[in-house]
């Protein structure tokens, strides 16, 4: 029988459940990252061959594993430390070319100065960032990191301030005999504070055992006018394409409030 009250641990620390339950778009998510460089990159550079690619919040090294394996040179970093063992612990019998660090989204350093084609930082991690100052600063260090005419896809989902309403989303994922649920519970937004708290649930069932784990946290919130007031901040990025969390690279958006998750595709002028 699963557990009655959940415990409290904050699902980066637990990197294999979480790997479970974002798997499932993994190869998708990087056939998409491909496609925004063949389609929307220019950079020019005295040097042909793979992408170099950078990574802001790498969590556990899922997207760091599948582009390497793809042949691109990988560099990322992660505030927990917890989720970049398991990720350098994945690759580890690999020659795949790849650099991991510890660092925060607000003020990261890339070591030896080096740059890249291609960023991206998707599924909302971005909105940790609580303070403008630190999102201004995040967008202006992925700048400073990228060729001209590189690409940062960030993945941000939207917040509609007239609906008082909380929400919930719920899916699963399962390998080698473990099941992981997750349950997201979003709170109505604080306008005013620009702020949202969210829980996430992960029900976890393994060697005919099943608990459940809690996270509680906050996000920093946007609706698509305060985006492009952000976007406004950073003068060496344009907008080249919005695409949503489906990942279909024939299907673009605009900007604006009539859906929920948006993938931004920002080119360094």
């Amino acid at each position: 029988m699963p557990n009655s009250t959940p415990e409290s641990r904050d699902w980066y620390d637990t990197p294999l459940y979480y790997d479970i339950i974002f798997d499932a778009d993994t190869e998708k998510e990087a056939d998409f990252l491909e496609m925004m460089m063949v389609r929307h990159g220019q950079v020019k550079k005295a040097r042909s061959g793979p992408l170099r690619v950078l990574e802001p919040a790498c969590g556990s090294g899922r997207l760091v594993a599948a582009l390497a394996k793809r042949g691109h040179q990988v560099h990322g970093f992660d505030l927990n430390e917890n989720m970049l063992d398991y990720s350098r612990e994945r690759l580890q019998d690999t020659d795949f070319e790849v650099s991991l660090w510890q660092d925060r989204l607000e003020d990261f350093r890339v070591p030896g100065r080096k740059r890249f084609d291609l960023a991206h930082c998707l599924v909302s991690t971005f909105k940790y960032v609580l303070e403008g100052a630190g999102a201004e600063s995040h967008l202006q260090k992925v700048a400073d990191s990228l060729y001209q005419g590189g690409l940062y896809v960030l993945g941000v989902h939207l917040t509609d301030y007239n609906d008082a309403s909380p929400q919930h989303e719920q899916w699963e994922g399962k390998r080698d005999g473990i099941k992981v649920t997750c349950n997201t519970h979003t709170d109505p937004p604080n306008r005013r504070a620009r702020t949202e708290d969210l829980r996430t649930q992960l029900r976890i069932t393994r060697e005919r055992r099943t608990w459940t784990q809690e996270t509680r946290w906050q996000f920093r919130t946007y609706n698509a006018a305060q985006m492009k007031n952000l976007l406004k901040t950073a003068p060496q990025f344009e907008l080249v394409a919005c695409h949503d969390f489906l990942y279909e690279v024939d299907e673009e958006r605009k900007l604006d409030d009539s859906y929920s998750d948006i993938v931004l595709v920002l080119r360094k002028k």
